[in-house]
């Protein structure tokens, strides 16, 4: 029996082309350089799964899940997916955060995306770090309906 891990899942695949497609829509270029036309879903999942920095997702819930890290961000947040995908997003910072991280969610949810936003995060460790300019913008559908956000960074440090 052949294992796939999660990443390269086919809700993840299509996760994957919204999350990069809708980069390209709010920034003008591509958030990694695999997404070139031609390339397999799994080659690109597996490239951004990959990549150095930081990509995480969530949905447009009221209350939005992750619904994907990659292995930089599993590394940052020192958990597993499993532990990582499906948590409350708004976990992801301390509790005194949260309020400044709404802010910049719902900024970048009404401008479609945002780039040099700067915050406090914490890992599932408790482990707390900064990321400085870290970019966040809107996944849309195919339908051209907003189903979540998405955010990327290269920038951060221990604090």
């Amino acid at each position: 029996m052949q294992w796939d891990p999660p990443w390269l899942a086919a809700n993840q695949q299509a996760l994957v082309g919204q999350l990069l497609q809708s980069h390209q829509r709010a920034f003008g270029r591509q958030l990694i350089s695999a997404a070139q036309p031609g390339s397999s879903k799994q080659l690109i999942c597996q490239e951004l799964f990959a990549c150095g920095f930081p990509v995480l997702a969530h949905d447009g819930g009221p209350e939005p899940n992750l619904t994907y890290a990659n292995a930089a961000a599993l590394g940052l947040w020192d958990a597993p997916w499993d532990d990582l995908v499906g948590l409350p997003s708004r976990l992801t910072a301390p509790i005194a955060e949260q309020a400044e991280r709404s802010l910049a969610l719902n900024k970048a949810k009404s401008e479609d995306a945002i780039e040099g936003y700067s915050g406090i995060r914490i890992s599932r460790q408790g482990r707390r770090f900064m990321i400085q300019n870290a970019r966040i913008w809107t996944l849309w559908d195919q339908h051209q309906h907003a189903c979540g956000q998405a955010a990327s960074f290269s920038n951060w440090w221990w604090i």
